[in-house]
């Protein structure tokens, strides 16, 4: 593994080995869906990695748009970053709870705002915390830094650029849902939104990536194969959803290790398109 623009993932070996660098800034990036009545915050301060700062991603985003955690303004982020001690040139780890969520939304989101040294944590804080590694309880105060942020719109993809997609057939598109929820046949976790999926869209659900005993991703190969099982070209342009746009950025972040970098994310996904009446849906 040589994280941080190379690989995005790194290993709790890893990380053990390079907590206290001084450019070195750990994020919590966990996040539970509403239905799951869990306070992600709370938990952080019962306990976290050492020298972890919470990354909200419902507090850091556009509090104008009604959808949930959608991306905030280049300048909002760039504040909210460096108030968690987090500046320019650092190297950042985000970890999270079961299969990356929501640290590959964390990652992703660096990068849509030009940040390429950040990472994930393979396995997150279950792994880290099994193998009896440190943690600490309370909340920490760091020193804010200056971090600059420049979007980089084509790593977004909005709703003109998705139906634009179907019209132009010039990208796939890939659901991260479960098949359930894909095909209709269990209903959203949000309530008022349509069943079923944006016409033409492939689906691999992100839980399929990672080994069901430790929670880290699967060997390349298997990933590979995996996306060439549900028909993806790797060597075509890809735009990944799913809920909120958190899961699908673990298919951001598994195509970015198979070479694919520039995936980009429907920030929207189903909650946008499946809560309207005027976006076409396939069973």
């Amino acid at each position: 593994m040589i994280p941080f623009g190379q690989d995005p993932l790194v290993s709790t070996e890893w990380l053990a080995a390079h907590l206290g660098e001084p450019d070195l800034r750990v994020v919590d990036a966990t996040f539970y869906l509403p239905h799951l009545k869990r306070d992600a915050r709370a938990e952080f301060e019962q306990a976290h990695l050492p020298g972890a700062v919470f990354f909200d991603i419902e507090t850091i985003s556009d509090h104008a748009n009604p959808l949930p955690h959608m991306l905030p303004e280049a300048r909002d982020f760039a504040h909210a970053a460096g108030a968690l001690g987090i500046g320019t040139g650092d190297r950042v780890v985000a970890y999270g709870g079961r299969g990356l969520i929501a640290s590959a939304r964390v990652w992703w989101t660096f990068r849509v705002f030009g940040h390429e040294r950040v990472a994930v944590l393979d396995g997150g804080s279950a792994k880290w915390k099994r193998e009896g590694r440190p943690v600490e309880l309370g909340v920490p105060s760091p020193a804010p830094r200056r971090f600059t942020a420049t979007i980089h719109k084509e790593l977004v993809a909005d709703l003109d650029r998705v139906l634009a997609t179907l019209e132009r057939r010039d990208a796939q598109i890939v659901d991260a849902r479960s098949r359930g929820r894909f095909a209709a046949t269990e209903p959203e976790i949000r309530p008022g939104l349509r069943g079923g999926h944006i016409p033409g869209s492939l689906n691999l659900p992100y839980t399929e990536l990672f080994s069901p005993t430790d929670d880290v991703l699967r060997p390349d190969a298997d990933v590979r194969g995996a996306f060439h099982g549900e028909g993806l070209d790797l060597a075509r342009p890809v735009i990944a959803t799913c809920g909120s746009g958190v899961s699908a950025a673990v298919l951001a972040l598994a195509m970015y290790r198979l070479g694919r970098r520039d995936a980009a994310v429907y920030d929207g996904s189903w909650t946008e398109w499946g809560g309207r009446n005027d976006t076409p849906i396939a069973p």
